[in-house]
């Protein structure tokens, strides 16, 4: 059993102790940043004159060589380590001697697992943007392609009101660019160095705190050494803001569910992301959207679990806090592949534009516009609110749309009408009448995705 601890035991941890404290099984999957951190504070011990030259570029040489044969599979990180700390620090000095002991110098585990754990965050950070601006990337081309296609817009899961599917399309962008946003927010305000905090109360050895964090692209180094050890706020924003974009797909999913059944029949998933039933041979299920919506749920149970985990942790580092890690990575490779899975459905999914559009007028979504267009003739609204209705209720008995009524039909309710209804109440003028920033008329959508590439742009 490789550890970093022990002269003052006299006698081995029970095996059940041993494997239920190491983490070696998790911890693993920050091999590269724990070697990165290891680096950068070698190169500043040698700055202090606290390491030789000789030792520095041994120990780099020594690091850099345990990294490649990781990578290439020529060393196995194995369960007799504890944690990639002692993995790393004991090949080290198997490779290289008594310099590879010098590596922990001015260092703790605390402040080291702390480092490791912000790089890894950081990273991750970054590449879940990238997995969001691809989904925006899809989401946007939906936008350009469909300005004109029309559909219902609903309130309480009721037909409500004609717009498009770029302007529906449209809501989710700007949910999933609210969440590039707060990852942005998340990686400026955890980008500080905790690496010299030691267990706690910092070290003796004059360490050069601001030249680590300049070498690992920190803005600067941690305030506190007891809030650096202790700190894993950022890890709670970082599930915080994962849970959200969850939450986003989750929506969308729900609705290309809906969208996909028989009863609405606005899209097409593609075969490649469907399955079918083992009993039923009609069945093409959108089994990727329910496992997004179900997945959700995973995610906000890892943020849950580290809530409870920090609420009572007295300061400053304790044990407790391992359990950081395995939930989010899970969280992390969870929304990951549910990105990458969403975007890819999104962006071979077809759209069935007649039926979206037919759905919308047999709707009555074009009701508002009929009271409008009473109102534009100077009926009071209420009383063009109370007309409409009960053009409504003739429309229901009849099994038909407002736009199927005839002339006659509606002046006998009220002679205010005349042929221009017709124009006033399609699908085109409804929505083409709804200029008001944020609204879905062409010229405002248009405007909108001008803007969209340029956001997606910088």
């Amino acid at each position: 059993m490789a550890q970093l601890w022990g002269g003052r035991f006299t006698k081995e941890t029970d095996k059940l102790v041993y494997n239920f404290n190491a983490s070696i099984s998790f911890d693993q999957k920050f091999y590269e940043q724990d070697i990165r951190g290891s680096k950068a504070h070698v190169r500043m011990l040698a700055k202090q004159g606290i390491l030789t030259d000789e030792e520095r570029d041994a120990i780099l040489e020594g690091l850099d060589g345990i990294l490649e044969d990781v990578r290439s599979g020529k060393l196995e990180i194995t369960s007799e380590y504890e944690d990639i700390h002692s993995f790393v620090e004991a090949n080290l000095i198997d490779r290289i001697g008594d310099a590879g002991k010098k590596l922990h110098t001015g260092r703790s585990r605390n402040d080291q697992v702390a480092l490791d754990m912000k790089l890894y965050v950081r990273d991750e950070i970054d590449e879940i943007d990238g997995e969001v601006r691809n989904l925006l990337l899809a989401l946007q081309k939906i936008m350009e392609e469909h300005v004109h296609t029309y559909m219902p817009g609903f309130t309480h899961l009721q037909k409500a009101q004609p717009v498009t599917l770029a302007h529906h399309v449209g809501a989710y962008f700007e949910m999933f660019r609210r969440d590039r946003g707060r990852l942005a927010d998340i990686r400026r305000r955890m980008n500080t160095c905790p690496l010299g905090a030691g267990a706690l109360a910092g070290t003796t050895y004059p360490l050069d705190r601001a030249y680590t964090a300049e070498l690992l692209d920190f803005d600067e180094p941690t305030r506190n050494s007891m809030d650096s050890v202790s700190d894993r706020d950022y890890v709670i924003e970082l599930l915080s803001a994962l849970s959200t974009i969850m939450m986003h797909l989750s929506r969308f999913s729900e609705e290309i569910i809906l969208w996909n059944s028989n009863e609405y029949r606005f899209v097409e998933i593609d075969d490649a992301y469907s399955t079918g039933s083992s009993i039923m041979p009609q069945k093409k299920n959108p089994d990727i959207a329910e496992l997004v919506r179900g997945k959700t749920g995973r995610v906000y149970g890892a943020l849950m679990s580290i809530l409870t985990t920090m609420k009572g942790i007295p300061l400053a580092y304790n044990k407790d806090m391992q359990e950081d890690k395995e939930l989010t990575f899970d969280a992390i490779d969870t929304v990951k592949g549910c990105l990458a899975l969403f975007t890819g459905m999104v962006s071979t999914m077809q759209f069935r534009k007649e039926n979206m559009e037919a759905s919308a007028k047999n709707g009555f979504t074009n009701a508002t516009d009929a009271a409008d267009y009473l109102v534009n003739h100077g009926v009071p609204f209420r009383d063009a609110h109370g007309i409409v209705g009960r053009l409504v209720l003739t429309c229901i008995e009849k099994g038909i749309s407002l736009d199927d009524l005839s002339l006659e039909e509606y002046q006998e309710i009220s002679p205010v009408f005349g042929e221009d209804i017709y124009e006033a109440i399609s699908m085109r003028t409804c929505v083409e009448k709804r200029m008001t920033l944020g609204a879905p008329g062409p010229e405002v959508m248009e405007k909108v995705i001008a803007e969209n590439i340029e956001y997606l742009e910088k």
